[in-house]
This record gives C-alpha cells, sequence and structure tokens, in this order.
C-alpha cells in the first residue's frame, strides 16, 4: 500500500437544480453587481418560447441584450459574432442557455471579446513539438449557465471553436474563464431533443469511464467518477422518445460530477480521436465517444487494471472486476442504449481515419492519457473500430 498525496483544488462554483433553480439567478447576478447581461442560445429554443422565457424572466431588466445564433461545434464566425455583441452592449456577464455548442460559443465569446486578439493567436499551439496554451491575463467577465442537455462543459475553463474553412478546431484555455454556476432546471432539460441528451450524457459516461483509468489517486474525484456513472446507468434508460425533465436535470448532475473529476485526473485517447471522428460523422462527438471506449480499454488494458476494476465495480458492484468484466460491462451498457458498434455505422468513411490523426495527436486532452498512442498504434485502433 503507498501513501495518498492528493491536491485537489475545487474552483468555485454554485449549482442550483429544480423546478424553483431559476429564481436564485437574479440574486446571483445582484452579488456580481452584473447590470449588462447577454442571453446566449442556439435557434433551436426559439421553438420553446415558454422554455425561454424562463430565463429571461429571471435575467428582468439586467438583459443587455441576445445572441441567437449559436451553430453546432461552435464555428469561428459565430463565436466571433457573439464576441463582438459582447464589446459592443459593454456586457459585465453572460447567460448561456442551451447545450455543449451554446455553453462554448459563451465561454469563447467572452475570451475573444476579453482578449480583442485572433482565434488561432490565442489558441493552444505546437511549439517545439509541444503543445503550449498562451496565457491569457485580460479580466473575464463572469458567466452562468442554464442547460439543455447533460454535457460536461459546464465547468470547464476551456473552449474549442471549429474554423469550418480548414476543419482545425482551436482550442481557448484561460481558468478566469470558467463559468460561476449552473441552473438545472426540469422545463430546460425536457426541451432537448431525446438523441442530443443522449449523445451528451453518453459524452459523461465515456469522460468518467476513461478517468477511472487515468492512474491518477485522487479518492475524491474517483468518487464522483464512480457516481456518475451510477448516475448515467441508472438514468439513461429512462430517456424515451421525448426527455422527461426531472430525468434530463439527474443526467446534468451526473455530466457535471463526470466533467469536474476530469479537471483533476485527465481523460483517455476516446475524447481527442472523438473531436476529430465525431464532426465527421452523422452521430455527434459523444456517441463516437462511447463507441472508442471497449478499443481504448482493450489498449489500456495491463496498464490500466485498478481502474478497469473501478468501471466494472461502479457498474457491477456484485460481479467480478477483472479487466474483461469492465470491457463487457461497457459493451452491454452501449449496446442497451442502442449505440453503433462500428464507425462505419455512423456515416465515417475509412479515408476520415488516417486524416484523424494528426488532429488527435494536436488536441490538447491527448496529453493527459494512461497510455499515449503512435500513429501506428492510432490508425490500429481507428481501423478495429471502423
Amino acid at each position: 500500500m503507498t501513501s495518498v498525496s492528493v491536491r485537489h483544488v475545487s474552483p468555485a462554483f454554485r449549482t442550483y437544480a429544480g423546478a424553483d433553480s431559476l429564481s436564485a439567478l437574479a440574486k446571483e447576478l445582484a452579488r456580481t453587481s452584473a447590470e449588462r447581461v447577454v442571453l446566449v442560445h442556439g435557434r433551436s429554443l426559439s421553438r420553446h418560447p415558454g422554455a425561454l422565457e424562463l430565463v429571461e424572466s429571471a435575467i428582468g431588466a439586467r438583459r443587455a441584450a441576445s445572441f441567437g445564433d449559436v451553430r453546432e461545434h461552435s464555428p469561428v464566425d459565430s463565436v466571433q459574432d457573439a464576441a463582438d455583441l459582447l464589446s459592443r452592449t459593454a456586457a459585465d456577464a453572460v447567460v448561456a442557455v442551451g447545450g455543449g455548442s451554446a455553453i462554448v460559443t459563451a465561454r469563447a465569446a467572452v475570451i475573444l471579446s476579453a482578449e480583442g486578439g485572433a482565434v488561432h493567436d490565442l489558441a493552444t499551439r505546437r511549439e517545439n513539438g509541444a503543445l503550449v496554451s498562451p496565457r491569457l491575463n485580460a479580466p473575464k467577465i463572469a458567466q452562468w449557465i442554464v442547460p439543455t442537455t447533460p454535457t460536461t462543459a459546464y465547468a470547464k475553463a476551456g473552449a474549442a471553436v471549429r474554423d469550418l474553412a480548414t476543419g482545425e478546431r482551436h482550442a481557448l484555455f484561460d481558468p478566469k474563464a470558467r463559468a460561476a454556476g449552473v441552473f438545472l432546471h426540469p422545463a430546460l432539460a425536457a426541451t432537448a431533443p431525446a438523441s442530443l441528451a443522449r449523445g451528451s450524457a453518453l459524452n459523461a459516461f465515456a469522460m468518467a469511464v476513461d478517468g477511472l483509468q487515468s492512474g491518477v489517486d485522487d479518492p475524491l474525484a474517483e468518487a464522483q467518477m464512480r457516481h456518475a456513472l451510477q448516475m448515467i446507468a441508472t438514468w439513461l434508460p429512462r430517456l424515451g422518445a421525448e426527455v422527461d425533465g426531472d430525468v434530463g436535470v439527474r443526467l446534468m448532475l451526473a455530466a457535471l460530477l463526470s466533467g469536474q473529476a476530469s479537471d483533476f485526473v485527465g481523460t483517455g485517447l476516446a475524447q481527442p480521436i472523438s473531436h476529430a471522428l465525431g464532426p465527421r460523422s452523422s452521430a455527434g462527438n459523444g456517441v463516437v465517444e462511447a463507441m472508442m471506449l471497449p478499443h481504448i480499454m482493450r489498449f489500456n488494458a495491463g496498464r490500466t487494471d485498478a481502474g478497469l476494476a473501478a468501471v466494472a465495480q461502479a457498474l457491477h458492484p456484485a460481479g467480478p472486476d477483472d479487466p474483461e468484466a469492465a470491457i463487457a460491462a461497457v459493451v452491454a451498457f452501449l449496446a442497451a442504449s442502442a449505440v453503433p458498434a462500428r464507425l462505419r455505422d455512423v456515416g465515417l468513411e475509412a479515408e476520415a481515419l488516417d486524416a484523424a490523426i494528426a488532429h488527435i495527436a494536436d488536441d490538447w486532452s491527448s496529453t493527459r492519457v494512461p497510455r499515449p498512442a503512435s500513429a501506428n498504434e492510432l490508425r490500429e485502433i481507428l481501423r478495429a473500430a471502423w
């Protein structure tokens, strides 16, 4: 037995959940002296005016403007438009309403409006063979999140935006850009398409499975990831053709646990692979990430057996906890969740696999994995998954 040495510093973050959660939003805005709030949301919320009105009413007279042109994968032009609006209105706070794209767009816009530079100058880049994130020194305005999907993006400090012309993914990172808190409301959860909620929950599931294999001895983060897996295993099967708001909120809480824990332990190769292949697929990042789990678990086996045992224990407490049992438990859960088994089943052509390898290597999340993969090893993993 070895002694434990843990550094676990939890950033300030306030969580409100339930049908009365939004009643605290006005108080939080007042507490931070916010007077010029910009509401950031996607186009799809226009189909749910009642849900959007709940948020607008909670913000009240503090709302200075709304940005309703959030788009999937947070393309650079949309993010820049949002940043320009923040600058023009002299915004002192942002409320992001929606799924991962709305949250990431708002966070990236806050960074761009504060720093005043171009995306490629502010983004993580490779220098002398290593990935380096520039230090972004400008103060950042407060952000609050009212999500519609169970995404792990709530408590993150990074924001990845996509250049549609080149297909490049630019990652912006600034701890000062973390949201101040989240309001998990069942009426907002019920607005999400079930497929989108399912894909987001699968991302949270994958992040917890990969995080438990990190090898980082942090019992606090491990407790979050174990409970996230148990919550998702319990509540995802209850997600029907339409999202029940209370089920959605439970999945949101699980996603928050998974996302917070991953900050302390890192992730696995499934995440950078999904970043590279998800936008090219018909399924989205979360589903692709989940599809990759069994392949990455097999690749990690031998180095991450204690973590694989933790996965098996979380999913089947009374069963065996060897690596094969963990892989079998994940495969069974994915099959029960109607996750396709092969990359070709989600519209990915074989030619896309080789093109993705360079993108995977340049993804910041690939720097914190328990077993790094060479280009040839990545090629073998992707071909096996295809």
